[in-house]
């Protein structure tokens, strides 16, 4: 005979979550461990005791922290009273225990990372003085000393107020891969739309009005609820279906019949409409879903939707919702298309209303825009640069006023040097809360594509981002010389004679440079139009890079700088031992095999090698 059901496989756990309001949850051990699931007791409205020896002077400072803020509670063995003597950790126990009618859970947490630590022999004693009082324990890092398990867990927020909703998820591996399940449970959160949590609060809302005037039901015996009642009580409604059509209000319909069919509506809003749309519901919306006269089933609504002859078939549960202006920061990465983000692409070819571009972002890029999406090039120039910055900010504000979706297109990454912060605050003051997206920053991106690391075992340890002009055209400190370190300096080309002289000047210490001043030797690469066909790279000394650029003809920007000894490490067979020698003499002959004896103190490297934008 067949079989009619799924048969069960061991090996599982029966994932709950568990109500602890007016509870207390025991804890065994004062280190960051408990501080974890002290905070998540408490997330859970649970009264939180932690039982250590020393107490609290040996708690972590978390705890130590909330033991003072009145939080929870730190209780040393020490001072808890005792059947024996001389005290032992299971009669200690049992007498607190005794004292105690209300302990939901226990957690043992010093059987693992702490000094003195708790063996398996002591742990056992003290499940069994739990087990005989039906409490159920988790014990670290002995699986055959636990009840339950905790789940890797994440607590959405709100996308727009930032608080913390009610909905959370939990993974767990079963103990088969506990580090695994951090990463899986980010992977999922990941994947959920921002606006889930605000969903369940509306949604949360909505079950309320539906309930509302029906209070009474809840005091039904179980016999008495029936069909979708049910779904009020139960997270997991798997078992129901929200297919089936909403019935018609009749004029003879009880009490009971009325909250089933509400509940059924909310249970097929929950189901089928969009989440952002759920998160977008106002109080008005809710009760238009639930008004009595509204009969139409959501299989009809849903067959509406999928239909695109139906589309405009005016339906009151898949109304649209007037769209709503946003702005988005993009960045548009070093300058090849091909570097564009997924997300990038998307917002420009996809998303757009309006585009407003820096003027440095390629043809090549813009090019990809849709002909009918308006495009705006910022109009920075020298002694323009705060206006135009403004003109863009109140452009931006004005379409997303009209409710179009702005895309604000920036070169590289936005948050480096990009001016994204100052735009996010004023998007702010104004109503709008701009989504951020990266882009591949050219203080990275730039250097690979010259052949430069900007850090290599051997040569650079560490390397620095800076700008070579600050706000309004002023001049900014600089770092000092570290031998095995790289300095990345952005926008500093047009003004390459300051930063240099800031950079070789010893008298600059304290001025226009922080820290030791630089060899006159040490390498120079000044990168222009990185990642394009025609970029170009020169590459030099400090002291004789000003005649290097000058003499190469007209300048190609955006450029940049990458100084020290990372700029010569792979160039030709490779010179990855800076760091084992040290000495100005070795170095200037390091220098000299790199740029070749006898010849110019510099070099010209034109172009890029091709068919990379394709792999």
């Amino acid at each position: 005979m067949a079989n009619l059901y799924a048969t069960p496989t061991g090996g599982a756990s029966l994932v709950l979550s568990f109500r602890l309001q007016d509870k207390t949850t025991l804890i065994l051990g004062s280190g960051t461990l408990a501080a974890t699931r002290a905070f998540a007791a408490l997330e859970a409205n649970s009264t939180v005791v932690i039982i250590s020896k020393g107490g609290i002077g040996f708690a972590c400072d978390e705890l130590q922290w909330r033991a003072r803020q009145q939080q929870l509670q730190i209780i040393d063995w020490d001072d808890l009273p005792s059947s024996s003597e001389p005290k032992n950790y299971t009669d200690t126990l049992e007498a607190f225990l005794d004292t105690k009618t209300n302990v939901a859970l226990a957690v043992i947490t010093d059987t693992v990372a702490t000094s003195p630590m708790r063996d398996h022999a002591s742990a056992e004693q003290i499940y069994r003085v739990f087990k005989t009082r039906n409490i159920p324990v988790n014990t670290t890092d002995m699986v055959d000393l636990c009840d339950f398990s905790f789940t890797s867990s994440h607590r959405f927020e709100h996308h727009e107020t930032g608080k913390k909703t009610s909905l959370q998820i939990g993974v767990t591996t079963n103990g088969q891969g506990c580090r695994l399940t951090a990463r899986l449970r980010r992977d999922i959160v990941s994947k959920l739309p921002r606006e889930v949590g605000a969903a369940v609060e509306k949604v949360g809302r909505m079950r309320s009005l539906a309930k509302e005037g029906t209070s009474t039901l809840l005091k039904l015996d179980p016999d008495d609820v029936v069909g979708d009642e049910i779904e009020e009580f139960c997270e997991d409604s798997g078992a129901l279906t929200p297919n089936t059509p909403v019935p018609s209000r009749s004029n003879s319909e009880t009490a009971i019949e009325m909250r089933s069919r509400r509940i059924k509506w909310v249970a097929q809003v929950s189901e089928y409409w969009p989440i952002s749309k759920l998160a977008s519901m106002s109080e008005a919306d809710m009760k238009n879903i639930l008004a009595e006269e509204n009969v139409l089933s959501l299989q009809s609504a849903t067959n509406q939707l999928e239909t695109p002859q139906s589309q405009t078939t005016p339906s009151l549960h898949f109304k649209q919702f007037p769209k709503s202006g946003r702005i988005l920061l993009v960045g548009s990465g070093p300058g090849h298309p091909s570097l564009l983000t997924i997300a990038t692409h998307r917002a420009l070819t996809q998303l757009a209303d309006l585009v407003l571009s820096d003027k440095l972002v390629p043809e090549a890029v813009l090019s990809l825009i849709p002909r009918h999406v308006q495009v705006r090039i910022a109009r920075k120039f020298p002694g323009n640069a705060e206006g135009a910055q403004i003109e863009m900010m109140e452009a931006a504000v004005e379409a997303a006023k009209q409710g179009l979706t702005v895309v604000r297109l920036k070169q590289g990454d936005p948050v480096v040097y990009g001016r994204a912060g100052e735009e996010v605050l004023y998007f702010r003051s104004h109503g709008f809360e701009p989504l951020v997206i990266p882009g591949v920053s050219s203080a990275l991106a730039a250097p690979t594509f010259a052949g430069i690391p900007v850090t290599q075992r051997g040569v650079a340890e560490s390397f620095i981002v800076c700008t070579g002009v600050g706000r309004k055209g002023k001049e900014v400190q600089l770092p000092g010389y570290e031998r095995a370190r790289t300095l990345v300096i952005l926008m500093g080309v047009a003004r390459i004679q300051q930063v240099i002289n800031a950079l070789l000047d010893a008298t600059e210490t304290g001025k226009r440079r922080e820290g030791n001043a630089y060899p006159p030797h040490t390498p120079i690469a000044i990168i222009e139009r990185a990642s394009m066909p025609d970029q170009r790279v020169i590459s030099s000394t400090l002291k004789d890079i000003v005649k290097a650029l000058e003499s190469s003809g007209e300048q190609r920007p955006p450029g940049m700088m990458i100084i020290g000894w990372a700029v010569l490490a792979l160039s030709g067979h490779g010179d990855v031992g800076v760091l084992d020698e040290d000495g100005d003499r070795q170095d200037e002959e390091r220098v000299l095999r790199w740029l070749g004896h006898g010849a110019l103190g510099w070099k010209v490297q034109e172009g890029i090698e091709t068919g990379w934008e394709s792999l």
